[in-house]
């Protein structure tokens, strides 16, 4: 899949962004791949890949080199050059090479298995940072990290095969009916979830049903079944309605407030592809 026309201007302002942070390709010099947001390294490198650039292009190559030069031999990637790595960097840096076309690498193999090896007792993620102090909420993973960790998941050959994921699945499903904000991180099931985003940047609705909708420990669940029909609620016409996008990305074409993207309903579509694959 390339380019399509529409989208060349799309992909042109993130193109322009690929020095702000100080060195090429989204980054600092110290190679903070998540410093800059919304045009981080991560993210950046994903919208293009959303907007149809192959993973064979330079610049897609080029960036998986500089995300894989942060990976460590216990499979962890450290996203900053000082400081804790959490599971989060890990997660994200290995979701974002395996949309790159890299899941069978040996080293994300290597990190797939530090993944299973450090699953927290409720089937999430979580780290030890308590940026919003400690309570019973606190007790539980992390729930965007947890689905992320899913979406890379998807890629392997773990995907519906290894019983922890389901684990990680039924956390997620349960986080459905919890609602109330949970994990060291505070991710909750509110107005803001309920909104769908497009580019998949923040825990909501759409990634959520997106993400699950790969598992079949998920597909016939009511909880998720409930999950898919508030989406479908926000259709119109048959298409996806952006209705939130932050700011900065505002002005690209594919993702514009309010209105339907075509892109975004690409992967409604899949949605529903993922379900008639039982």
């Amino acid at each position: 899949m390339t380019v399509e026309k529409q989208y060349v201007s799309d992909v042109g302002v993130i193109l322009s962004h690929r020095h702000d942070n100080g060195a090429d390709l989204w980054t600092t010099p110290d190679k903070r791949l998540i410093k800059g947001s919304p045009f981080s390294t991560l993210e950046s490198v994903m919208y293009l890949l959303e907007l149809g650039m192959e993973t064979t292009e330079p610049i897609i190559q080029d960036t998986a080199e500089l995300i894989f030069s942060t990976w460590q031999e216990d499979g962890r990637f450290s996203l900053y050059p000082k400081g804790a790595i959490y599971p989060c960097q890990t997660i994200n840096a290995a979701n974002t090479l395996c949309h790159m076309g890299f899941a069978s690498d040996e080293r994300l193999q290597k990190t797939f298995l530090h993944l299973l090896v450090t699953q927290y007792m409720d089937g999430g993620w979580r780290c030890n940072k308590f940026s919003f102090g400690r309570g019973p909420e606190t007790e539980y993973s992390n729930p965007f990290p947890t689905l992320i960790a899913l979406n890379a998941f998807s890629f392997s050959n773990y995907c519906n095969k290894e019983p922890a994921l389901d684990k990680a699945v039924d956390f997620l499903l349960e986080h459905w009916r919890i609602r109330k904000p949970i994990g060291p991180c505070h991710y909750g099931i509110g107005t803001l979830f309920m909104e769908v985003e497009y580019p998949f940047r923040n825990y909501n609705l759409f990634v959520y049903v997106y993400v699950l909708s790969f598992y079949k420990r998920a597909k016939e669940d009511e909880r998720f079944l409930e999950a898919l029909e508030a989406l479908k609620s926000k259709m119109v016409d048959g298409q996806i309605v952006v209705e939130r996008v932050v700011p900065k990305l505002a002005g690209l074409y594919f993702c514009k407030k309010g209105k339907t993207s075509t892109l975004a309903t690409k992967r409604y579509l899949q949605i529903l592809q993922n379900l008639e694959n039982k």
